[in-house]
């Protein structure tokens, strides 16, 4: 148990005890990281709605495919987002994880819209 040098709350004990781990809080930080680049924002609203190759990203956002791949690499790495092999071309999708959904219900919000794919929630 920490040793607080005020007592404000006495539950504080409590909540400490429930505290997760720093590797938690990283993890997470990583992953709020994301919302912090409108370009990857963009693409993550994208692809809550719909599976899309790397051109059709690019051509709905107006930039490079070049940028959409990398954008595309960094939200794959943080699990955020999920590639398929589709003949030659690689599909993109949110990812079917926890953390992934909480994105796409916290961007739609955000944008004060309905998903308009009710399955993907």
């Amino acid at each position: 148990m920490k040793s607080l040098p005020h007592d404000h709350d006495k539950n504080i004990q409590v909540i400490l005890e429930s505290m997760p781990v720093d590797e938690k809080f990283s993890e997470a930080a990583e992953i709020f990281q994301q919302l912090g680049d409108g370009t990857r924002l963009k693409i993550l609203w994208l692809i809550s709605h719909s599976r899309e190759c790397v051109s059709n990203i690019a051509a709905a956002l107006g930039i490079s495919k070049a940028l959409a791949s990398h954008h595309l690499q960094i939200l794959r790495r943080s699990n955020l987002v999920d590639a398929v092999r589709v003949g030659k071309e690689i599909h993109y999708s949110l990812n079917d994880t926890d953390e992934a959904k909480l994105l796409h219900k916290t961007i739609d919000a955000l944008f004060k819209i309905t998903c308009p794919v009710d399955d993907k929630i």
